[in-house]
């Protein structure tokens, strides 16, 4: 080698020198942003931002960015541009005006090797459009939504108030019970099945859901999305992420081969039943309508219609027992419309416009999805003065819009005034978009309504909810898939 250097009239220092300034230069050349691109910060070579942000307080680093570079600004991550969008201005301009413009998902590799362009929520083009329609169809038709799901929602909160009850108003972890709560409804639209609270395997599942969260928070996951090619070799979160999803796919893939030998064609009795009757009618095959396609869907459907609407929960009754004087305008209006004789239903929304309130704006401090979940521009397109190439990573920020001070009164204080006219009367703000908005508004949002009103009633008329004798309040969050707060124990005294 040494011979051949020096050939070539080179040492190793002009080698080294020489690899360096070729590595830059494609290093510039590859992500140099294109012109007329948002500005940002100067990246450094191979590892762009990632150095700049902690993925632990991302949303946090994103707005202090913004402050620095506007509304829209560009950072490089994962190896690609990534344009981050802030301010409900912004946010509507380009995921509601324009929203064909940015419909699709990226292609991250931790989730491109464990979906393989499968299920609802990262796939694009025809097959999502397809899958999606058929989704929003056929859950609809067995209840989402509308008013015949509601006894069903009554159902499970009745349960989950029984499983507050037999703490006897001791401190207990109110994680676990939510999640079985909600994630319930959810399963009984997939699959037409109720587990019950001590079931093993249910536990299982369920826990293996909170397993792909806690490997999102790791920071292990953006560099494995910058550098999948080397890591996906080696030990990591990643693989027990891997290993997580492969065992939930093969749970909803018994589930559905349970569901085929028992199926009616004339009766269908939940969305994996309606899947497999078309499966046996539809024969394009660029739609997606097969049994591989169906688990992932299945597994889609059950993350974001449980591990959402769950932690929202969460922070409800956080918020809720850190602030007595809310606690108590709730029981007294829950006291005067509802009473204790019956159980809370949809019809008392319009008639509780605090308590109303109080769960909008638990939703808004919530933030339990702050980045949003990605797009990507579906061709090249110009917002503001910029202009955005086709295949740019687009993070349209929620946290921006959720605490946009040009739209909210107090928008870092909890303060359900927000949500309430000067007379007291429930009002609707353009800018609460926690479930998104446009093309990728989130599928089960009129479901996620309806159980957050009804559980959060049925607990308040029966529980006066307090932290455990000693214990500080706290707001403190771990973040990953979602921002969901840290485990923390709650006393539920009966009323």
């Amino acid at each position: 080698m040494e011979s051949l250097l020096a050939q070539l009239g080179l040492d190793c220092s002009s080698l080294l020198l020489f690899l360096c300034i070729f590595l830059l230069v494609f290093d510039v050349v590859k992500y140099g942003n294109p012109k007329n691109f948002p500005p940002g910060p100067w990246p450094l070579p191979f590892i762009g931002d990632m150095h700049r942000l902690d993925p632990h307080n991302i949303h946090l680093q994103l707005a202090a960015l913004s402050q620095k570079y506007g509304r829209i600004f560009s950072l490089r991550l994962f190896g690609v541009r990534v344009v981050v969008l802030n301010g409900y201005k912004v946010f509507r301009e380009a995921i509601v005006v324009n929203a064909e413009d940015y419909m699709d998902r990226p292609n991250l590799p931790l989730l491109e090797e464990a979906l393989r362009h499968r299920g609802l929520l990262m796939t694009n083009s025809y097959l999502w459009k397809k899958q999606r329609r058929f989704a929003l169809h056929n859950l609809r038709n067995f209840g989402l939504g509308k008013r015949k799901l509601e006894p069903i929602i009554q159902e499970e909160a009745n349960y989950l108030a029984e499983t507050f009850d037999q703490h006897q108003g001791k401190p207990f972890d109110v994680h676990c019970h939510l999640h079985r709560a909600v994630a319930n409804i959810i399963f009984r639209l997939l699959f037409a099945e109720r587990f019950e609270y001590d079931d093993e395997k249910y536990h299982h599942i369920l826990d293996l859901y909170n397993k792909i969260q806690d490997v999102q928070e790791s920071a292990w996951v953006p560099i494995y999305n910058t550098i999948p090619w080397l890591l996906k070799w080696f030990p990591g979160p990643h693989q027990m992420f891997m290993t997580a999803m492969k065992s939930i796919i093969e749970f909803k893939a018994q589930k559905i081969k349970e569901h085929g030998q028992t199926l009616d064609p004339s009766s269908p009795r939940d969305y994996t039943d309606s899947f497999l009757i078309e499966m046996m009618q539809n024969i394009d095959r660029d739609a997606g309508f097969d049994v591989e396609n169906l688990a992932f869907n299945t597994m889609d459907l059950a993350l974001a219609g449980s591990v959402t609407t769950a932690t929202t929960l969460r922070w409800a009754l956080k918020y809720i027992t850190h602030d007595p004087h809310v606690q108590e305008r709730v029981h007294a209006e829950i006291d005067a419309v509802i009473g204790t004789s019956r159980q809370p239903s949809i019809a008392d929304r319009d008639n509780m416009p605090y308590t109303n309130a109080v769960i909008h704006e638990c939703q808004r401090m919530g933030n339990v999805l702050p980045l949003n979940v990605m797009h990507m521009t579906a061709k090249e397109t110009k917002l503001d003065k910029y202009t955005i190439p086709k295949g740019t990573l687009i993070i349209p920020s929620l946290d921006s819009v959720l605490h946009d001070d040009t739209v909210w009164e107090t928008p870092h204080s909890f303060n359900p005034e927000h949500f309430l006219d000067k007379d007291g009367n429930f009002r609707r703000r353009d800018a609460f978009v926690p479930f998104s908005a446009g093309k990728r508004v989130c599928v089960g949002e009129q479901l996620a309504r309806m159980e957050l009103f009804l559980f959060i009633t049925t607990l308040m008329q029966r529980f006066s909810l307090s932290l455990p004798p000693g214990e500080q309040p706290s707001l403190e969050y771990t973040f990953g898939l979602v921002r969901r707060p840290k485990d923390s124990l709650l006393c539920a005294v009966p009323r």
